[in-house]
């Protein structure tokens, strides 16, 4: 159970609320004697838009209007089939909607609750009731500071209302009123506030904010807010020793907190705030300052003269990357700063230089470690970067020397961007062929010690006495285990003796640097936690700060026991440095006194920004200073660089005029060019881009059109792909997987359509499930038949039948086309059988009862499904081939009938028939030549050999054609036929003879008789041509009339398969419809059983609920009872003693017994603590109800009274002090029964409650199995009458009832559908038995 708070009623310990983000709960707490019983309600929580959702019962959904036709309507926990306990609270999502969300919830004294939300509502929660009441805010003009309730972190009860806290940090005072409530801020923070809680007294209240600082708030008349507890502001960052370490130290946090410590007792002795991200801190050895590197690549200077008030003297913009490492070298004269971008910058660490920036040097970007050598002896200082060569899995390491003097000389060392020359700070590289996470170097400068990453070892490097150049590889030369597991660090003492380790294990390690054997050890950290973070050692050895990295500790270490050599050879190392850098801290320390204080959000003077007036910025073209009034801060790294151009663009601005000057020469140039090309023709005409005289610029945008295209071309190939996939998918869906391809048939005249059904395969479990109700029909069909001739008796009625059947057996016979069914048509529901279809298996609709038989008949039912669909594709593709036959035959005949248009030069159009494309839907999944629209993209190399392929084709048929001296002589004398055909006999013409051209009067006579030879022939052949003609027609009619007949047959022929196709559909629907009415009361079938079945589950949990509940009355009665029995002897006891009391004193005198029971009948009178008035008036709860110790207290200070009331000064006058002493032992056993009576009844009284809570709940339960067992009679009812009730499709043809007046019944919730049948077979039975009692009387 996830819960984020839980409390007590401060007024009844019996209740106890428990809240999480979604929901609030409501536990009662009884006891019987020793036992408690817990007992939860959830509260319903509003919607988000504070109104409440009118939840039904899920269990017993109120009933529901019952359909006539389909039955009743279950739950939606039946319709999921939910069976088990999910089934008690299931919703469907669409059902699902957003609630409130609780953050905190507080009581009040009249056992209400109070629930903040974190959408904003307060809502309070009746104790008893528990319901929820949605308080209303007043509103008021909005407050014009920060704050604003989001969500209350918190909520604390006072009188009249409520104080919450908010994620803004301001506490919120809630005066609330009857359903209302206002809101006024009460107190306001810097953080948000996490806890409220109220003193006894309500006089003091306690705040804790997110951050872990403490308050205290006291009220009266002058309100006092006190700071109890300032925490830090998260882990820390970064550590280091004030010098020399034997007092103070430093702390940073994250978001720029600065804290100073002292040593002894770890108190805070001071801090600041940079109120910027910063990462590392470290302290200077020559002087009492502090340097803090930030992630925007500033560094900030601390004076930490007075521990008390730290403050900033000076700060550094040096670049725009994160500042991660900052070291000095052990003189303190420089100070290394290595950033993220691998720079490290040499700043001068003296404060009286003003922290001077050296330079810097470029090394690899992912920087490590710095380790730095700085000895009193020599005037140089060595420096080792470690790097890391993810890529190449290896580490580099690069050293460089600084002299001593590099302050004074600085601009000699140093190019005009301010980057050290490596050949003046002589920087050595070298790589080791393993990664290290940690590197020093030892100061003789001879050797290296590396902690490796991958492996547990140390390894020492030997560094070469000879210079090189390059790349140098370094192997190791001593190897140890580290005995660490992790990635570690090394750190190196002020001496130079000692080598600490640390790593993820939380383990640090003293080791001897020349043998790196360990000679103290430490576990500081765990490494659940990862271990340690950081380390500092204090100059004189004798201090240890160790940061746990994830654990948020810091540990102080200190040496147990500090002497030897090892101690002695530190402290003198101490002492000898002190002393040389004494009068050089004096003078600093001097310095920054003196220096002011910085403003954190101005930045440095002269090493920050440059003149105010003037912002250097280089055009890419003409490089021209430009002017610029908006002042922004520029890191130094940038202010050396623009400096350095600046000072380049004044050294060759004559140059630079020059340049500019051809250049516009050439410009002109190349427009006059431009210009005359526009004015030349098209061929000549070059492109725009040719001007172009950049030819870099050139080649990168080809390139980068080049890419482009390569781009576009992809993307196109992927978009082709995902269509192609999903094309195939299609085409496996709708084609490929069809056995029968959905086609069309057209007719050739109407416009009728016929579309055969598209099927698919039947799969191996279909059959397989076909064949096995096939063969259970089969054998329940001969079961029948064996049973009837076995069993049956011939009754009168079957006699009947069998006549009948008998008599007209033949003429079935003779018309049976089909084998007939023993249902009727319009009992069948369906005309299946007339597609041939065998029906004779199908159970009868009246007898579909149990769930396996409509299983089977929904299997049969889609096997004739499938059949018709069969039958009437059968005779589809027989219509399909005859028009495949019928459109050869007509393109058969057009081929005569266009030879007969040409002939008879008719110029008319030829009818030719075709398939359509559904006709042939093949076609679609095949792309045609035609049907691209665009140009196809042809090769260069192929257009060339299409080219010379078709050179070469028309050469060979040239010289073909030169060489067929036969062929061009049949052509020139007989028209390039051998014989002539009679359908020439049209094209025939007779030549004119020559003289006709001469005028009648020139001929001669021999002319004339060939002219009238002429006339004869022509005569006679156009009589040859004008009955060839005739011939000709009459064929093109009878070939025109063939056709057209044998296309209306077709035609006529598919309009009835039309009408087949129309009545195949009409089968196929009743089955399915006949499918979808099983298929349904099969779903009702199987939501009622999940409903009975929840039931039966739910009726057995409430049985084991009230087994358990009749335990529990059984032991409650068992403990009540002997509980009264000790109650009843008690109470005996105490009437024993009551009585007894004078037979206990009967020696002594009567007045003196009777004076002894008055004073065995007194008791002391415990005298209440005045409540202060003012205390009233603040604490809301008042007195509360008293707990088992408050009895106990007042028990003890009862006996207390008792002392004063046995005091021998209360002794009557004359007793004897020893019946006095035996007087007030049983006066003290009097009271002390008494109070055990007292508490032996209050438990009774709490046992009887109990027993009595456990009876109603044993009732409660009682009556839920009750109506468990109302629901489950009804529900089997039901069950019952679903399995009676059946809905059975009959056919009715149209027209055959038909009324006059519409007044039909439409209710038949009383009617029984009886098979007509059955009254036939009665009426028979009726008419013989009359004709056998007329015989029997006419006898």
């Amino acid at each position: 159970m996830d819960m984020n708070q839980m409390s007590f009623n401060p007024m009844n310990w019996h209740q106890l609320c428990l809240s999480s983000s979604s929901t609030v709960s409501v536990w009662t707490i009884e006891r019987s004697n020793q036992e408690h019983h817990f007992k939860s309600k959830l509260i319903q929580l509003p919607l988000e838009d504070g109104t409440f959702f009118n939840e039904t019962d899920v269990i017993f959904p109120p009933s529901l209007p019952k359909d006539p036709i389909y039955g009743p309507v279950m739950p939606l926990s039946a319709i999921a089939g939910l069976v088990g306990e999910e089934a008690e609270t299931f919703r469907p999502k669409d059902d699902l909607y957003p609630l409130l969300h609780p953050t905190m919830h507080c009581w009040t004294p009249a056992s209400d609750l109070y629930v903040g939300c974190e959408e904003g509502p307060l809502l309070m929660i009746n104790g008893e009731t528990l319901k929820v009441t949605v308080l209303s805010k007043i509103e008021e003009a909005p407050p014009m500071d920060r704050g604003n309730l989001i969500s209350p972190v918190t909520l604390v009860y006072q009188k009249e209302g409520v104080l919450a806290s908010g994620i803004d940090g301001i506490v919120y005072s809630f005066t609330i009123k009857d359903s209302s409530y206002k809101v006024e801020n009460f107190l306001e923070f810097e953080q948000p506030v996490e806890h409220l809680i109220f003193s006894p007294s309500y006089k003091m209240l306690l705040i804790q904010t997110e951050k872990g600082s403490v308050y205290i708030y006291t009220f009266g008349e002058e309100p006092t807010l006190d700071k109890v507890l300032d925490a830090c502001d998260g882990n820390f960052q970064a550590i280091d020793f004030i010098t020399p370490g034997t007092k103070h130290f430093m702390t940073l946090t994250h978001s720029g907190e600065v804290c100073v410590w002292w040593i002894e007792d770890c108190a805070r002795a001071g801090k600041i705030y940079l109120n910027t991200p910063v990462t590392v801190l470290a302290c200077s050895p020559s002087s009492l300052s502090a340097v803090v590197g930030t992630v925007g690549g500033s560094v900030h200077f601390l004076d930490v003269n007075d521990v008390e008030s730290p403050r900033v003297v000076h700060k550094t913009f040096l670049s725009e990357s994160p500042v991660q490492h900052l070291v000095y070298d052990q003189r303190g004269m420089y100070l290394f700063v290595g950033t993220s971008e691998g720079n490290v910058f040499v700043i001068n660490a003296k404060p009286s230089s003003s922290f001077q920036i050296l330079g810097f040097t470029e090394v690899g970007k992912d920087i490590l470690q710095i380790s730095t050598v700085s000895l009193l002896e020599i005037d140089i200082v060595e420096v080792m970067v470690l790097s890391s060569l993810a890529e190449t899995g290896r580490s580099r390491l690069e050293i460089f020397t600084l002299p001593t003097i590099l302050p004074q000389v600085a601009e000699t060392f140093t190019d005009e961007r301010g980057r050290l020359r490596d050949e003046l700070i002589h920087k050595y590289l070298y790589e080791v062929e393993h990664t290290l996470s940690s590197a020093v170097l030892d100061f003789q400068s001879n050797q290296i010690y590396g902690f490796c990453d991958q492996v547990p070892y140390i390894c020492s490097y030997l560094l070469p006495e000879e210079e090189h150049s390059g790349v140098y590889i370094l192997k190791p030369h001593q190897k140890v285990q580290s005995r660490h597991y992790g990635p570690g660090m090394f750190y190196l003492s002020s001496h130079g003796w000692w080598l600490i380790t640390i790593a993820k294990c939380g383990i640090l390690c003293v080791r001897d640097v020349y043998t790196l054997e360990t000679f103290a050890r430490c576990r500081s950290h765990s490494h659940q936690g990862h271990g340690i973070q950081l380390m500092r050692i204090s100059m004189d050895g004798q201090s240890i700060l160790v940061n746990g990295r994830d654990d948020g500790t810091l540990v102080y270490l200190k040496w147990k026991l500090f002497g030897g050599n090892l101690a002695s050879e530190a402290l003198k190392h101490y002492q000898h440095l002190l002393i040389s850098l004494s009068s050089t801290m004096n003078e600093e320390n001097e310095y920054l006194i003196a220096t002011p204080r910085v403003s954190l959000d101005l930045g440095s003077e002269a090493e920050h920004t440059t003149p105010q007036n003037v912002k250097l910025s280089i055009d890419s073209s003409l490089e021209e200073l430009v002017p610029d009034d908006a002042m922004k801060e520029i890191p130094w790294i940038q202010q050396k660089s623009q400096q350095a151009i600046e000072k380049e663009v004044k050294l060759f601005s004559q140059k630079r005029k020059e340049i500019k000057n051809r250049i516009k020469v050439l410009a002109k140039t190349v427009l006059n060019m431009m210009e005359e090309n526009e004015k030349v023709d098209k061929i000549a005409k070059l492109e725009q881009q040719e001007f172009g005289l950049d030819l870099e610029e050139l080649e990168r945008l080809k390139d980068e059109s080049e890419k482009e295209v390569s781009k576009i071309r992809k993307n196109v190939e992927m978009h082709n792909l995902a269509k192609s996939y999903l094309a195939e998918l299609i085409k496996e869906e709708c084609w490929n997987s069809m056995a029968v391809k959905g086609r069309a048939l057209k007719c050739f005249h109407l416009p009728y359509v016929v579309e055969n059904f598209p099927m698919k395969e039947r799969t191996d479990e279909e059959l397989k499930e076909l064949k096995r109700v096939l063969q259970q029909k089969k054998i329940e069909t001969e079961c029948l038949k064996l049973r009837r001739e076995i069993v049956e008796v011939q009754s009168p009625a079957v006699l009947v039948k069998q006549r009948h059947e008998e008599d007209d057996e033949e003429e079935e016979d003779e018309n049976k086309t089909v084998k007939n069914t023993n249902l009727l048509n319009y009992l069948l529901g369906s005309l299946s059988t007339d597609f041939g279809v065998d029906t004779s298996l199908l159970s009868s609709q009246l007898e579909l009862h149990s769930r396996e038989e409509k299983i089977n008949q929904i299997i049969l039912l889609k096997d004739i499904i499938y059949k018709v669909k069969t039958a009437f594709n059968n005779e589809f593709d027989a219509a399909y081939k005859q028009k495949e036959f019928e459109v050869a035959r007509v393109k058969e005949r057009n081929v005569r009938v266009q030879e007969i248009i040409l002939d008879l030069d008719l110029g008319e159009k030829v009818w030719q028939p075709g398939f359509d494309d559904s006709e042939k839907p093949e076609r679609t999944l095949v792309v045609e030549s035609w049907e691209i629209k665009a140009r196809r993209h042809v090769n260069p190399w192929q257009k060339a050999k299409t080219g010379l392929i078709v050179t070469r084709e028309m050469e060979r048929w040239f010289q073909s054609k030169s060489t067929d001296m036969r062929f061009r002589a049949l052509m020139d004398m007989m028209g390039g036929v051998l014989d002539v055909k009679k359908e020439d006999i049209l094209r025939m013409v007779i030549p004119q003879p020559d003289f006709m051209a001469k005028p009648d009067a020139l001929w001669t006579e021999e002319e004339r008789k060939q002219f009238k030879d002429y006339e004869k022939k022509v005569k006679d052949l156009n009589e040859e041509k004008d009955k060839y003609r005739k011939s000709l027609e009459a064929e093109l009619k009878k070939l025109q009339t063939s056709i057209q007949e044998s296309t209306q047959n077709f035609d006529d022929y598919l309009k009835r398969l039309f009408e087949r196709r129309v009545k195949a559909e009409m089968v196929v629907n009743q089955e399915e419809l006949k499918i979808n009415n099983l298929v349904f009361s099969l779903l009702l079938n199987e939501e009622l059983s999940s409903r009975e079945s929840f039931l039966n589950n739910y009726l057995t949990k409430k049985q084991e609920e009230k087994n358990q509940i009749s335990e529990a009355i059984q032991k409650s009665r068992e403990d009540l009872d002997v509980y009264r029995e000790h109650y009843d002897n008690l109470l005996a006891e105490d009437k024993v003693l009551d009585r007894s009391f004078k037979k206990e004193f009967s020696e002594i005198p009567g007045h003196q017994v009777d004076i002894l029971y008055k004073l065995f009948k007194r008791r002391p009178r415990i005298h209440k603590q005045k409540v202060n008035l003012d205390t009233t008036n603040i604490v809301p709860f008042g007195e509360r109800p008293g707990s088992g110790k408050l009895n106990k207290d007042n028990f003890a200070q009862l006996m207390k009274a008792m002392d004063e009331l046995d005091n021998v000064n209360n002794m009557p006058e004359g007793l004897d002090p020893l019946i006095w002493d035996h007087f007030c032992i049983t006066r003290r056993a009097k009271v002390e029964n008494e109070q055990k009576v007292k508490q032996k009844a209050a438990g009774l009284m709490e046992m009887m409650a109990f027993l009595r809570k456990r009876v109603e709940e044993d009732e409660q339960v009682q009556q839920e199995i009750e109506k468990v067992f109302q629901e489950l009679v009804l529900l089997q009812e039901e069950k019952a009458r679903c399995q009676l009730d059946l809905t059975i499709q009959i056919l009715l043809k149209q027209g055959q009832v038909e009324l006059e007046n519409f007044q039909l019944t439409l209710e038949y919730s009383d009617a029984i559908l009886i098979n007509k049948n059955i009254i036939e077979d009665l009426n028979a039975v009726i008419r013989i038995q009359v004709s056998n009692l007329y015989h029997v009387r006419s006898a």
